[in-house]
């Protein structure tokens, strides 16, 4: 994507659809931290592609294992955050690395989808992920997709603030 945000719309939104199964804030902040690959080379001028080894899906298997490994002394913080959006956080290794993956994973598919020195499938020369996405969808439609996930995201967001109210009040 042009701008990391962009990957909050479709990871907030699979984040909150499916937060019995994922840890939301390691599935959205994963959608950042494979992005430390692009300013690192950016800032560094290496003259690498910006979207080197990180944004692969075997690179970015063991990046998002190692985020949700890293990020599991964070659960008590994460989980102060998540009672500040009122939503429930019941933070496990297990979730936290499932999370990581998956939200890597994301990025790496919406990148490719994006970007043409994206290699997913590295190290296969099989065809670039670009190449294959490219002929149905153009970077402006790409970049509506997420927007319109961002959108969705809010909606969903306000749906299970509605409901969590709802039950609570049908509790008392």
């Amino acid at each position: 994507m042009p701008f990391t945000p962009y990957h909050f719309g479709p990871s907030g939104f699979f984040g909150l659809l499916f937060r019995k199964w994922l840890d939301i804030p390691v599935f959205v902040l994963a959608n950042v931290i494979v992005d430390i690959e692009v300013l690192v080379i950016r800032l560094l001028q290496l003259g690498y592609p910006k979207h080197r080894y990180c944004h692969t899906l075997l690179i970015g298997t063991a990046i998002g294992a190692l985020w949700g490994i890293a990020a599991y002394p964070l659960r008590h913080f994460f989980e102060r955050l998540m009672h500040i959006f009122n939503l429930p956080y019941e933070a496990t290794i297990r979730k936290m690395v499932i999370s990581g993956v998956l939200g890597v994973w994301l990025h790496i598919l919406i990148d490719g989808a994006y970007h043409s020195d994206v290699k997913v499938l590295w190290p296969f020369r099989a065809a670039s992920f670009w190449l294959m996405v490219h002929r149905l969808l153009d970077k402006g439609l790409i970049e509506d997709i997420c927007v319109s996930f961002f959108l969705a995201a809010i909606l969903l967001y306000a749906i299970v603030l509605a409901s969590s109210t709802k039950r609570d009040t049908n509790k008392k």
